[in-house]
């Protein structure tokens, strides 16, 4: 279905993988593993005909469906249930119909009859209603009712807008023969727990190829029969033929042989060397220290290439600094779209190093309230007053405040125009941006370095207020712990809003605001599963 052959893969001047073969056949699950940066996204958008290799070449036959980290679509006025069902063309025919009926009452004209007919059988061709009610049923699925299908593309969140783009690729697929291929990076973003649920089970039924980036282990476990993993240390990929469980014992099992096999080694290499010294020592004895050498020599260079460790990401949030005792309030926030009210008469009150988790189930709008606190979006009603002191620092899980056209370092320079590049240089390298990565366009990163860059320049601005927009989206284990860490360790003021019970636990509330009706309450554990339900 997809085959690339001799695949080399780079990120400015530093090689991802070189000279690899990859194949993907009817029935491979196959789960796209290893850490942030070493190449995942660049894969999956070269394998889907996104993005173009360095070297080596790719085939695809059949249908691909390729859902990218962060999807973008061309027109923002379409509503978001003619964007589903534009996966198998019913828009257009479904638009025109309704056309040619508004002009079907006014005429009688037997040209417009018979193209009526034509597109209406067409359109039965494609399914017609039943394919629209299947539509349909793959949005409820992922958590998308009829009033969100109804609203235009430009009005939704973009938790919304990428699923929809997710229900689009599944909806095509469920039309395709004997399964297309799906390239699914990071699906379960933004998906609360029942969604991921019907998700694993459409996936673990699909009869085509399926290749998944994805940190949520439960989704590997459930759906995965095949793992590559991508070595960011040797630019290569190692392919298990098992799923989930057994890759994971087989993987440790491997870095216990390569060890055993290096110490063996090197004891015996060591041995070798050290009586060919002492032979050498005697000119009748050289020859014979010189072939020990060799050996010795030998021993070491047919082992299998060392695992080095991934390098972590040294994730801090800033110093805050000092501020009034409630550095932050909003009074009478409402906010809709068109005749769709989001949420209304909110009131909220950050106190210096206060937490607050912002609850509420998918689309009740608590990334809304984030962006409204930060300044990025109108509330239709209410203000923000900003407190004494009070600096802002917002992450946001789009990541649509950094700027795709410019480079690391000059989202830095943004960010703290007071600081040296050497510092910049400096905070940046912690974040694992090093030499020519501080050149790159944010537009060429991968999520989880997209994600790095936006805490990165957190680290810089000096917040007293942190308003965290799902942070730890997109980042492998290592990183984040590392984040949940920070989150733990911030001694100023956090307003979150995340689907991960981990990062309520590192932040410890003391107060929650639950959304659309925007009702503060002291925290209470019970709310945590509201946190996972959303």
């Amino acid at each position: 279905m997809i085959s690339a052959t001799g695949l080399e893969l780079r990120a400015g001047s530093r090689i991802l993988l070189s000279d690899i073969n990859l194949r993907v056949q009817p029935g491979d699950r196959i789960g796209l593993v290893g850490r942030n940066g070493a190449g995942k996204t660049t894969t999956l958008k070269v394998l889907a005909g996104e993005g173009q290799p360095f070297a080596g070449q790719v085939e695809r036959r059949g249908a691909v469906g390729y859902l990218p980290q962060d999807p973008r679509t061309g027109d923002l006025h379409v509503t978001a249930r003619d964007r589903v069902l534009s996966a198998r063309g019913l828009d257009s025919l479904l638009a025109e119909m309704a056309k040619l009926e508004v002009e079907l009452e006014s005429s009688g004209d037997e040209r417009l009859v018979r193209r009526y007919g034509a597109v209406e059988e067409r359109f039965a061709a494609l399914g017609g209603y039943a394919a629209e009610a299947e539509a349909a049923r793959i949005c409820a699925n992922l958590g998308l009712p009829d009033r969100v299908l109804a609203q235009q593309i430009g009005t939704l969140s973009g938790g919304q807008r990428r699923r929809i783009e997710l229900a689009r690729i599944l909806f095509a697929d469920a039309a395709a023969t004997g399964g297309g291929t799906l390239l699914l990076d990071e699906p379960t973003n933004h998906l609360d727990a029942d969604s991921i649920g019907w998700l694993r089970g459409f996936l673990g039924g699909h009869k085509g190829g399926l290749i998944v980036i994805s940190h949520d282990v439960g989704l590997l476990e459930a759906t995965v029969n095949k793992v590559w993993y991508l070595d960011a240390n040797r630019a290569t990929v190692d392919a298990y033929n098992v799923g989930w469980a057994k890759y994971l014992e087989q993987r440790e099992a491997d870095e216990r042989r390569r060890k055993r096999e290096r110490a063996n080694a090197e004891k015996k290499a060591g041995a070798l060397m050290a009586q060919a010294d002492k032979m050498r020592a005697k000119a009748t004895k050289a020859v014979a220290a010189q072939n020990m050498a060799k050996r010795a020599e030998r021993l070491l260079s047919g082992l299998e290439d060392q695992r080095a460790g991934d390098k972590v990401a040294k994730v801090r949030f800033p110093a805050p600094a000092p501020c009034g005792k409630t550095p932050l309030t909003a009074q009478g926030l409402s906010k809709s779209y068109g005749s769709l009210e989001i949420f209304c008469d909110v009131d909220v009150a950050v106190d210096r190093g206060s937490r607050v988790a912002i609850l509420g189930l998918n689309g009740a709008g608590k990334t809304t309230l984030l962006r409204v606190l930060a300044g990025i979006l109108p509330s239709d009603t209410g203000e923000v007053v900003p407190g004494h002191g009070l600096r802002l620092g917002y992450y946001a899980q789009e990541h649509e405040t950094l700027d795709v056209g410019r480079t690391v370092l000059e989202h830095m320079r943004s960010a703290a125009p007071d600081q040296t590049d050497g510092d910049l240089r400096r905070i940046l390298g912690a974040f694992l941006f090093s030499g020519d990565d501080v050149s790159k366009p944010a537009g060429v990163l991968s999520g989880g370095e997209k994600t790095r860059l936006a805490l990165a320049t957190l680290v810089c601005s000096g917040a007293n207020v942190l308003l965290l927009d799902e942070p730890t989206n997109n980042l492998d284990p290592i990183s984040r712990e590392q984040v949940l860490d920070a989150i733990a360790r911030y001694p100023g003021a956090i307003v979150l809003v995340t689907h991960d019970p981990g990062a309520v636990a590192a932040l410890k509330p003391d107060r929650a605001i639950l959304l659309p009706d925007g009702v503060e309450d002291a925290w209470s554990d019970d709310l945590l599963e509201l946190v996972e339900l959303a």
